[in-house]
């Protein structure tokens, strides 16, 4: 009897058991789904699938270009990877930038010119559209500037460093030994000799006048025209639309209407943005995004910034402002305030 009694405990309790585990389980389940919820609920009140959503209907969409231009590969798989998104019916590049690298303005400028080829793009100049920027704009479609935005400075510009002079006086004497003449020329430690001058120039003419090749072509000027403009020279944008460099005075609304005049677009299509799919790796890709790197390493240990600062920060305020490989195609303004090219 006593044996009998125990097993039937002994089987209750199997059971109690048993619901224990089920009630456990469903509560746990409910809790993640709960917590899931609120997660999207905050995500969602933060507007975070808001692009997601209004990106999946038809629209045009803003690429934004702004800065110094370089050899931007997320940017050129941006504009790749709208060719093939069907409910992208037309693309208007937001342009705010004083040019860069001609190798970075070329590149973006080829892969407007391949996405021009599958649909209608529009380009809407802000501050300025100048050299490598305006290199890029003139692949779009159709160019829009406000009356006061910069346009031109179409030209090409190799900068050097030399130091000789501080290093005599601080008594410092780089020695060298090299292939040949031109090795390695001009040197920041020795004035540039004829032939190195001239190595240069001929590399300067040549992009030059590839650059005056493209505006002419992109602009439907004559080639005596296109040298004209192509001196360096800024132009406000009533100036460039005076001398043909933009097509109309506006702004982004202004590109849109021309879009759905000239295109057959539809006028209920909203515009959103799309931004390149950048990753921190990418920076340190270049000599740029070492010397970043270096100098947030150098930062941490005097603890002026702390591990776990983004290396994106560094790369924002510093690199492509450093350096530039190659030549150069951009505006630049002085310490004075006064314009070179």
């Amino acid at each position: 009897m006593a044996a009998s009694v125990s097993s039937a405990l002994s089987a209750d309790q199997i059971v109690d058991r048993r619901k224990m585990k089920r009630r456990i389980t469903f509560w746990r389940i409910a809790s993640l789904l709960l917590l899931a919820a609120a997660i999207a609920s905050i995500l969602w009140a933060l507007g975070a699938f808001e692009g997601l959503s209004k990106r999946s209907s038809d629209h045009i969409a803003r690429v934004k270009i702004s800065g110094v231009i370089t050899n931007d590969k997320p940017m050129l798989d941006l504009l790749e990877d709208l060719k093939e998104k069907e409910q992208v019916k037309a693309v208007i590049l937001d342009i705010s930038s004083p040019g860069g690298s001609t190798v970075g303005g070329e590149a973006i400028f080829e892969a407007v010119r391949d996405l021009a080829a599958e649909k209608p793009v529009a380009s809407s100049v802000g501050t300025l559209a100048a050299s490598a920027g305006y290199m890029i704009a003139a692949g779009s479609d159709h160019i829009v500037a406000r009356r006061s935005s910069i346009v031109g400075s179409i030209g090409v510009i190799f900068q050097y460093g030399q130091v000789s002079e501080l290093l005599d006086k601080i008594g410092v004497e780089v020695n060298e030994i090299k292939s040949s003449p031109l090795k390695a020329e001009p040197s920041p430690f020795k004035p540039a000799s004829p032939e190195a001058k001239a190595m240069i120039d001929r590399i300067v003419q040549d992009s030059y006048q590839w650059f005056v090749g493209l505006v002419a072509d992109r602009r439907g000027f004559t080639p005596s025209k296109a040298r004209l403009l192509a001196d360096g020279s800024i132009f406000t944008g009533a100036q460039g639309l005076e001398n043909g460099l933009v097509d109309e005075i506006g702004d982004e609304e202004t590109a849109r209407a021309w879009l759905v005049a000239e295109k057959g677009l539809s006028d209920s299509l909203e515009i959103h943005t799309w931004k390149a799919d950048r990753d921190n790796d990418l920076y340190l890709s270049n000599p740029a995004g070492k010397t970043a790197a270096a100098l947030r390493w150098f930062a941490v240990q005097l603890g002026l910034a702390t591990p776990a600062a983004p290396l994106g920060e560094l790369y924002e305020m510093l690199p492509e402002r450093l350096f530039l490989d190659g030549l150069v195609s951009m505006l630049q303004i002085d310490g004075a305030g006064t314009l070179g090219r």
